[in-house]
């Protein structure tokens, strides 16, 4: 009965948790503040470490070899969320600073415009694709976590982290790669921590947000998500349909933001503290964007296909 709940919520086994840890925290905080392994493994100061696990986890299934085979669709992908990210810093950056817009914050808009759910975009891909299409899915690993959008904040100048703080930040993913490729073992036996942990990121997470501080966020929510479907899900049609010359479907399935980028606010705020007061707000608003995406991509994607189909295109 509760895995049918987990199952039917979009993200549900990231997102319940998360939202049980933020009850916990913004009416009694003190229960994961007790010391010793209580707080460690269910508090905020926990989330840290199990994220670097996860993202060990993502980077043992990143198979070298399949980024020969589906080099152009992935690349098409993947540049079409960095050049998301790059022009958002750009532009909104350059106009409203840190503070974003419309009460969206830089770090909330990168964090969600360049992240990718991989697995509504496996499932789509798989439905409406190729085997190559499907594929894609390993080398868009690199959009789960902070590895990409660090790149973003990097390349702009904007984030004020050093190349230390960037390659300590992505260590736990280079050797994921590196146990994945060697060891066909050691890869499948991490494969298993990838959602095994989701529920212990989406708690630690909401450990760290206190409702008071961010009951409004609900409408900046579903406008960053109408920015992430209409701005990012069509620019990532055009490169999939221009670039990759494909029919498009693959952009538009990579147009939902995963349950893993609630966590990446939290990640930059590391390399660059002064990212830190966005943290909490950029996490909730993009709670937001993962659940209305993932409703709302698997719809549109359908749609065009059937049209397609149909000869509507």
């Amino acid at each position: 009965m509760v895995w049918k709940v987990f199952s039917k919520v979009p993200a549900g086994l990231m997102i319940i948790p998360m939202f049980i840890g933020i009850i916990i925290h913004t009416f009694s905080p003190g229960i994961l503040e007790i010391g010793s392994f209580t707080t460690a493994t269910f508090s905020n100061e926990g989330a840290v470490t199990i994220m670097g696990v996860q993202l060990l986890c993502l980077g043992s299934q990143l198979r070298i070899k399949e980024l020969g085979l589906v080099a152009r669709r992935s690349a098409a992908l993947l540049v079409s969320k960095f050049l998301l990210g790059y022009l958002g810093i750009l532009l909104v950056g350059s106009l409203a600073g840190r503070d974003g817009i419309f009460g969206i914050s830089l770090l909330a808009l990168v964090c969600s415009i360049t992240n990718v759910n991989g697995s509504i975009y496996l499932s789509l891909t798989a439905a409406y694709g190729d085997e190559a299409d499907a594929a894609v899915v390993g080398p868009l690993s690199l959009t789960n976590g902070p590895f990409l959008t660090l790149l973003v904040f990097g390349a702009s100048g904007t984030a004020g982290f050093s190349a230390v703080s960037l390659i300590a930040t992505v260590m736990p993913l280079l050797f994921g790669i590196l146990a994945g490729n060697i060891s066909k073992t050691i890869r499948e036996f991490l494969r298993p921590g990838i959602q095994l942990l989701l529920p212990f990121i989406g708690f630690t997470l909401g450990a760290g947000i206190d409702l008071r501080n961010v009951s409004s966020a609900g409408i900046e929510g579903i406008l960053l998500s109408i920015i992430v479907l209409g701005i990012g899900g069509g620019f990532t049609f055009l490169c999939d349909k221009f670039i990759a010359r494909r029919p498009g479907y693959a952009g538009l399935a990579a147009g939902a933001t995963g349950a893993n980028a609630i966590g990446v606010p939290a990640a930059i705020a590391l390399a660059d503290p002064a990212c830190q007061p966005y943290v909490e707000s950029a996490a909730a608003q993009i709670a937001a964007v993962v659940v209305i995406t993932a409703i709302a991509v698997p719809m549109i994607t359908g749609v065009f296909v059937n049209k397609r189909k149909t000869g509507g295109q």
